[in-house]
């Protein structure tokens, strides 16, 4: 029975000493073609919304110039992207879109006009796009310029 037990505690030491050094063994490097699927998150679930680029800053502008940026919008899921009636945060701007279903991977332009009117200082204006996005339900982009008056026309009193 001694010899039972000691054959027992044996195998328990070596079995636990096997596991300790496995343990410490360096990782293997992985294959190069899972280090590729693993850097490539996968697709969401649903439906899911991204803008390329999210904000645009035209820098100088003018007033009463009409100025325009693409942006682009992505279904990045793996089911169909509703888009919702785009809504701009001032009248001054107007965003249109190409279409509004778009298929997983499917992309399309959202192009916006920002009118500086009369405007002088910095103009700040968010476009909202809606979605059936689970997770962003109201996608915001925004663009922004810092607007000025053209310099006044020389008069006979200046010439």
């Amino acid at each position: 029975m001694k010899n039972w037990f000691s054959i027992a505690a044996a195998v328990t030491i070596l079995s636990t000493a096997a596991q300790a050094a496995e343990e410490k063994k360096p990782a293997k490097p992985a294959d190069s073609s899972t280090k590729s699927e693993a850097a490539k998150p996968a697709p969401a679930k649903g439906p899911k919304i991204s803008v390329e680029p999210a904000t645009h800053d035209f820098g100088q502008a003018l007033q009463n110039k009409t100025l325009t940026k693409e942006f682009t919008l992505k279904n990045l899921g793996t089911e169909e992207l509703v888009i919702g009636d785009v809504v701009t945060s001032c009248g001054c701007t107007v965003a249109q879109l190409a279409t509004k279903t778009l298929k997983p991977g499917a992309s399309t332009p959202l192009t916006v006009n920002l009118d500086t009117r009369t405007y002088q200082g910095r103009l700040e204006r968010t476009i909202t796009v809606p979605s059936n996005d689970p997770t962003t339900k109201m996608l915001e982009v925004k663009v922004s310029a810092e607007v000025s008056a053209p310099a006044a026309a020389p008069t006979a009193a200046t010439k």
